[in-house]
C-alpha cells in the first residue's frame, strides 16, 4: 500500500501484517511532520474508524493498531488519506503545562560539561533550554517518557559514548537534537541537565500518563531549595505541574 502520487505530500501507508498500519509522513525530525501526525491522530480520535483499536503517534508517523476481524484496510486507507490531506490547525489543541525543573548540580550531572562544550555558561544553557514552548511529540521507550520537540539547536549534543545503566526518574535530558522528560528509572545515553519532581507516569493514577502527544510544555527553572517540598507533594499524588490557567505553586504556595 503506497502513497498516492496525485496528492501532494500524501503519506505512505504501510501495512504491518493484518493488525497494524503505519502512516508515514517523512523520514526527518521535522516539526511540520510532527504537526501533521498529531493532526491526523486528533482527527481519528474525534471520528473513530471501525477496527482501529489504538493510535500511537511518533515524530514522523502514526501507528494504527487494528482488529483484523473488524478493520477494512481499503476503507481505513481512504479515510486516512483524506484526513491526512487537511492542514494542521493553526492553534494547538493540546494542554499547556508549566513544569518545574531544578537544573544542574546533583539534579543534572551533565549540565556543566554540556554547557562548556557548547561554549556557554551554565546559566546561559539553562536560559536557552527553558526558553521554548516545547511540544510533546511522542511518548515511548518506557512508560511516560516524553520526547519534546523544539530544542534550541545551540544545545544539540551527541549522546554519551557510554550510556548510564540507570538514571533517576523524571530526569530532564538532551540527546542529539532532542530533549526529554523521563519517567521511571531506566538506562540512558542522554545528557542529564536537570530533574523535575513531576511524575509523568504513575501506575495507580487515573490516568497513569500525565502528558499526552500534542501537549505543550514550559519548563520553569527552580532553585534546589524548592525540590524537597515539591517532591514530597508529587509523591503524595499532587501533579505539581500546572496547566495554562493554573501556575505552578512554589514551596511557599505562591506562583513560581
Amino acid at each position: 500500500m503506497a502513497d498516492d502520487p496525485t496528492i501532494p505530500g500524501a503519506p505512505r501507508l504501510l501495512p504491518l501484517g493484518d493488525a497494524g498500519l503505519s502512516v508515514e509522513f517523512g523520514d526527518d525530525l521535522d516539526p511540520a511532520l510532527t504537526a501533521r501526525v498529531l493532526a491526523l491522530d486528533a482527527a481519528l480520535a474525534a471520528d473513530p474508524l471501525p477496527g482501529v483499536v489504538e493510535t500511537v503517534p511518533t515524530y514522523r508517523a502514526l501507528m494504527l493498531h487494528l482488529d483484523p476481524l473488524a478493520a477494512d484496510l481499503d476503507v481505513i486507507a481512504r479515510r486516512v488519506a483524506a484526513l491526512a490531506g487537511r492542514p494542521p490547525p493553526a492553534v494547538p489543541s493540546g494542554r499547556l503545562w508549566r513544569v518545574p525543573v531544578v537544573y544542574g548540580g546533583e539534579f543534572g550531572a551533565d549540565l556543566a560539561g554540556l554547557a562548556a562544550a557548547r561554549g556557554l555558561t551554565e546559566a546561559a544553557a539553562v536560559a536557552l533550554h527553558a526558553a521554548p514552548v516545547y511540544t510533546v511529540a511522542m511518548i515511548g521507550f518506557v512508560p511516560g517518557f516524553s520526547y519534546l520537540a523544539g530544542l534550541d539547536p545551540r544545545l544539540a549534543t551527541p549522546r554519551r559514548p557510554v550510556p548510564r545503566p540507570v538514571v533517576p526518574a523524571s530526569s530532564v535530558a538532551i540527546g542529539g537534537g532532542q530533549t526529554s522528560i523521563g519517567s521511571i528509572p531506566a538506562p540512558s545515553g542522554w545528557h542529564l541537565i536537570g530533574r523535575t519532581p513531576v511524575r509523568p507516569f504513575l501506575a495507580g493514577r487515573n490516568p497513569p500518563f500525565l502528558f499526552a502527544p500534542g501537549d505543550r510544555i514550559r519548563l520553569v527553572p527552580l532553585p534546589a531549595a524548592a525540590w524537597e517540598a515539591l517532591d514530597a507533594r508529587a509523591a503524595a499524588g499532587d501533579p505539581v505541574a500546572g496547566t495554562e490557567t493554573a501556575a505552578v505553586a512554589g514551596p511557599s504556595g505562591g506562583a513560581a
